[in-house]
């Protein structure tokens, strides 16, 4: 079964009054638990995208590169994202529920975040207005300002990622501890561990770039360490 047909069977109970935010009650295991992760980012995605005045094409297909959506499931996919933009719950309602289904700065949150910021910045512009929001969300998630900076600089163009940041390490910290870091960072965003965590296959393609930025912040610290 598809994780868009869960989704809205999931949200059925919409035709009957009931918000899109209450689904969160009843979506707290998995499998459940990667429709809610589905949910919050499509909740807090189109949250998000009004808060720079609208919803642009660009912002949409930002969506469809995070989450592979095959054709017999876009009408699904679609239903959900408009009854996310025009929901009257603010965003921190979703926010906070989701948050409440991992903990503070767990895996997945920033998982969540990756997807966000992705989409933010989708139309190739970073508005003030996107930049608050997220980091409303963040302090939400319990995310720390190291890993948020981290993810800053990996997706606006404009911000220069520091290596330590993505490797959630001080520059002070000895060259072993750095490498392990490293090592330890590259086996977390392994994707059967991120399914394992609850991350549906859809939005896998998030783990690519992650590896990406870990692997060239290594590069970048060892070239340094090295000269």
């Amino acid at each position: 079964m598809s994780i868009w047909t869960r989704i809205s069977e999931a949200i059925a109970a919409l035709a009957k009054g009931e918000g899109l935010a209450a689904v969160f009650e009843r979506l707290r295991t998995p499998p459940e638990r990667s429709v809610a992760f589905t949910i919050a980012v499509i909740a807090l995605g189109a949250k998000m995208a009004k808060a720079d005045g609208q919803v642009t094409r660009h912002e949409v297909a930002a969506f469809r590169e995070v989450f592979t959506i095959a054709p017999g499931d876009e009408a699904d996919a679609a239903r959900v994202f408009n009854l996310a933009r025009t929901d009257v719950a603010g965003f921190d309602l979703y926010a906070r529920k989701i948050a409440a289904m991992f903990g503070p700065g767990d895996p997945v949150l920033v998982d969540l975040m990756e997807g966000l910021f992705h989409i933010a910045v989708a139309d190739g512009e970073y508005h003030p207005h996107e930049d608050a929001f997220l980091r409303d969300v963040a302090a939400i998630f319990g995310i720390g300002d190291r890993c948020f900076r981290s993810l800053l600089g990996r997706f606006v163009p404009d911000a220069e990622a520091d290596p330590y940041d993505v490797l959630g390490v001080s520059p002070e910290a000895p060259f072993d501890e750095i490498r392990a870091a490293w090592r330890r960072a590259v086996r977390e965003h392994h994707p059967d561990r991120l399914v394992a965590r609850g991350l549906p296959e859809e939005a896998l393609q998030m783990a690519h770039a992650r590896l990406v930025a870990v692997n060239r912040a290594w590069e970048q610290i060892s070239g340094k360490k090295a000269a």
